[in-house]
């Protein structure tokens, strides 16, 4: 096995990515606690809660990911993460404000979908209550 000094990081969402690039640490929280992945780290696979996503890059530079549930592919130098939702922060001190305006415009596509649903839902009752009247 060869020793490598950093690893090539995908963070997916459903349809697209959030991250894809390389990193020397990452720490994670999974559903028995926290944890951390350096380069040569051990293979492992695990679930992931919704928390704080912390990737350190080659230059230093820290990326800050809210995320939601998901689940975590760590196999020699590549750690694939795949997650419901995420969002990118500038700084840990701005991601609640960050993950709070991302769930509420989640909140408002989703009120507008269950609109819809219940017109479309309404639709097809009186369809099919104009059939029982029909000879």
């Amino acid at each position: 096995m060869s020793m490598s000094s950093d690893m090539q990081v995908k963070i997916g969402l459903p349809g697209q990515f959030l991250f894809e690039g390389r990193a020397v640490n990452l720490n994670a929280v999974a559903p028995n606690g926290a944890f951390g992945i350096l380069p040569n780290h051990v293979d492992l696979v695990t679930a992931l809660v919704p928390s704080v996503l912390l990737i350190i890059q080659p230059d230093g530079a820290e990326r800050v990911f809210g995320i939601d549930e998901g689940v975590l592919v760590k196999k020699g130098q590549y750690v694939d993460i795949a997650v419901r939702r995420g969002v990118e922060s500038a700084d840990l001190a701005s991601l609640d404000e960050t993950v709070g305006d991302f769930f509420e415009s989640l909140e408002d596509e989703e009120r507008v979908a269950r609109s819809a649903l219940s017109r479309l839902e309404a639709d097809m009752v009186r369809r099919f209550a104009g059939l029982r009247t029909q000879p």
